[in-house]
């Protein structure tokens, strides 16, 4: 593929991401660059796991990985876009604290705060 192709096919797929899910990390935009073909593997994976809504509501999805990625420790940045996808797609504060607190008897209470800290950043 042509470096302008490659440029090309890139841009697109950062623009898709972006209209998916509202976001794109840093780091994904230079493995999309870089290799585009693996990025829209990636993204294609993304679409059926947290991009749509299927059975559960998007929000519902955002909580699943939400808890899983405050119990891993993924920085604060990824927590906020997470908590930001799923309140733009209807989840209330108090519903992302209740999905926040039920993290602590499976996660420990660094797992609850981890998100409680990202949640603070949304919302003052």
């Amino acid at each position: 593929m042509s470096e302008e192709t490659k440029s090309a096919k890139a841009e697109r797929l950062i623009a898709e991401a972006i209209k998916q899910r509202g976001y794109i990390y840093p780091e994904w935009e230079l493995v999309c660059k870089t290799d585009p073909d693996f990025f829209e593997n990636y993204n294609r994976l993304y679409g059926s796991s947290l991009g749509k809504g299927g059975v559960l509501p998007i929000k519902v999805k955002e909580f699943v990985a939400l808890g899983i990625l405050a119990y891993k420790g993924a920085s604060t940045e990824v927590l906020v876009a997470h908590i930001k996808r799923a309140m733009a797609n209807g989840a209330t504060r108090e519903e992302l604290i209740e999905v926040l607190e039920t993290t602590t008897i499976p996660g420990g209470a660094p797992t609850l705060f981890n998100g409680l800290k990202a949640l603070l950043e949304v919302i003052k």
